[in-house]
């Protein structure tokens, strides 16, 4: 019998309480950050945590709340998966970034559009974290152009196994993912309409990873070299020529994911904390703080209005739409405006590492900022989306000309 959505959420509360008493390396209270950032990279210990911990929610059923119990899932609505998110906020429970583009991005799309082989081999074992996924779309030459793509697969024979070659760029987690989505070039046809999306044995030979170290000392992103790698044609997503339509949902299914970081998932904008923390430092009567903090607050309300219609639309269609990228467009004005306030509240103390609590560990978030615009597709390519798909406006028809310095070709037949 089929719990109602109070009784499920009893349930994942006393699930939770009694996980986060049992574990030694969780604690009841809210520690103290001694850095706020947003591409600070993983530890080799905040994965295991990551990992241990959908892993326990997982063989609880709570891991996959809406998915087909065929697949490995609960099987049940999608207001049990928004009950338990509710729920779990209220637990010191670790972080799932390690995580997020392997449930927000590489399981929903495999799911989407993968075999029966495919999703059998990988699926389960995604939602599980027994598996790792990424994403192997970016290249040095393309990256918001997404469709210039330059990775070849190529065949044989029309029944035969795919060959990869090719290099892919900013590759978040790949250095600990076992499969990753890429996105292929398998013709010379029409723009669009000449890509092949599949799922790739990260461990499979010719497979490289190499990791970009960053000014932070972190190395959350990579380079994926991909020499002559063998990927079984039970592989690949969707039809030969149709990888557009699977990178657009794997786009859409990242913004979804993204967007819930604008309205308080990310733990950053937790309201109740940051007013705390500005009536502890004594800046609570400062108007120009009230202001700075009006502009936090309301810019997440209005995120978490937005995200609801988002989800209802989700529900109705099965897959998430255009408006998705109104999420990620809100994630970065809610940042930046979380930036300008810390900046108001500490002043020289943002830069100054004085042993202050909660004073220099801003000073990450506020330099990193400006990368949300790029990570995620950047605000132009997203503020277009929302134009031409979600207001219905039309699209630039305007062509470039080509000059004696640079060659570069429309993109008006989209």
């Amino acid at each position: 019998m089929t719990p109602s959505v109070d009784e499920f959420a009893h349930e994942a509360r006393e699930f939770l309480g009694s996980l986060t008493r049992d574990r030694g390396d969780v604690t009841a209270t809210k520690p103290v950050k001694s850095r706020y950032a947003l591409f600070s990279g993983s530890t080799d210990d905040e994965l295991a945590a990551a990992l241990d911990y959908q892993r326990a929610i997982f063989d609880a059923g709570f891991g996959w709340i809406a998915g087909p119990v065929e697949d490995g899932g609960a099987g049940l609505p999608p207001q049990y998966e928004r009950a338990f998110a509710k729920v779990e906020r209220g637990f010191p429970i670790p972080s799932k970034g390690p995580l997020s583009v392997s449930l927000g991005m590489v399981a929903p799309t495999l799911a989407q559009f993968g075999s029966p082989e495919a999703k059998s081999k990988w699926l389960k074992g995604l939602r599980r974290a027994d598996v790792v996924g990424c994403q192997l779309f970016s290249e040095p030459a393309a990256g918001s152009d997404l469709a210039a793509v330059r990775t070849k697969a190529t065949r044989e024979n029309a029944d035969g196994d795919w060959t990869l070659n090719g290099q892919k760029v900013w590759t978040s987690g790949a250095h600990y993912s076992q499969v990753g989505i890429a996105l292929t070039r398998t013709s010379d046809g029409p723009r669009h309409k000449n890509l092949t999306a599949f799922a790739v044995d990260m461990t499979a030979p010719g497979v490289e990873v190499r990791p970009l170290r960053q000014i932070t000392g972190a190395a959350d992103f990579n380079e994926v070299f991909l020499t002559d790698v063998v990927v079984p044609d039970a592989h690949r997503l969707g039809e030969v020529g149709a990888g557009w339509q699977v990178a657009i949902a794997m786009l859409m299914h990242e913004r979804n994911a993204i967007g819930g970081s604008s309205s308080g998932g990310s733990g950053l904008f937790r309201m109740d904390d940051l007013a705390a923390w500005i009536s502890d430092l004594g800046r609570g009567d400062d108007p120009v703080v009230v202001e700075a903090f009006a502009k936090v607050y309301s810019g997440v309300t209005s995120a978490k209005a937005m995200r609801a219609r988002a989800d209802a639309n989700l529900k109705a269609n099965g897959v998430p739409g255009p408006e998705m990228s109104l999420g990620k467009l809100a994630l970065t004005a809610n940042l930046q405006a979380l930036s300008d306030l810390v900046s108001v509240v500490l002043g020289p103390r943002l830069i100054g590492d004085t042993g202050a609590p909660q004073s220099f560990a801003w000073s990450e978030l506020v330099l990193s900022v400006p990368g949300m615009r790029i990570g995620g597709g950047t605000d132009e390519i997203h503020r277009n989306t929302v134009a031409e798909r979600f207001l219905g406006l039309p699209k630039d028809k305007q062509k470039y000309t080509q000059t004696p310095m640079t060659q570069t070709s429309s993109d008006a037949d989209k």
